[in-house]
């Protein structure tokens, strides 16, 4: 065998359609596009009109405002945490802040920081060191004999 003479298998590699051929290769006429006129032809931006009649997006009001430097917090309920301790993936022992959450696979990605919420019980001694937290949840953490320090969110933006 030389170099020369390698070619694929029968069948192995298929020659592409050509469109717009003529009748008889059965893709001609509209070439597989099926109607004449703008949706015919390349560079259709049809989407949203409305044969001239104002666009529903143009008849309706503008509404709201979104805040481009609003801080975006994930949120960990103290139930969340307590599982994770049980299972081994978190110590008690050391200070639990986002990077161990992250570590531990409790939460997926830190975004800005992290809020913990008081959903579930908290049985462990444990020192929480994240972004915020809801009163209760603090309330929670300090019956169970633990201690929450609520970083600025100057710092957990650095």
């Amino acid at each position: 065998m030389k170099l020369n003479e390698i070619k694929d298998n029968e069948g192995a590699s298929k020659s592409r359609t050509r469109v717009g051929r003529g009748i008889g290769s059965g893709k001609g006429k509209t070439g597989g596009r099926g109607v004449k006129g703008q949706k015919a032809r390349s560079g259709v931006s049809i989407n949203g009109f409305e044969g001239g009649q104002m666009p529903i997006y143009r008849r309706l009001p503008k509404r709201g405002f979104n805040n481009i430097f609003a801080s975006e917090y994930v949120v960990v309920s103290l139930g969340r945490i307590q599982d994770a301790i049980t299972a081994g993936k978190l110590d008690a022992a050391k200070t639990i802040d986002a990077e161990a959450l992250k570590a531990a696979g409790v939460v997926r990605r830190v975004k800005d920081g992290v809020r913990v919420l008081s959903d579930g019980e908290l049985k462990s001694k444990v020192t929480i060191e994240v972004a915020g937290a809801s009163k209760a949840a603090v309330e929670k953490i300090e019956k169970a004999g633990g201690s929450i320090k609520q970083l600025a969110a100057a710092a957990v933006a650095e």
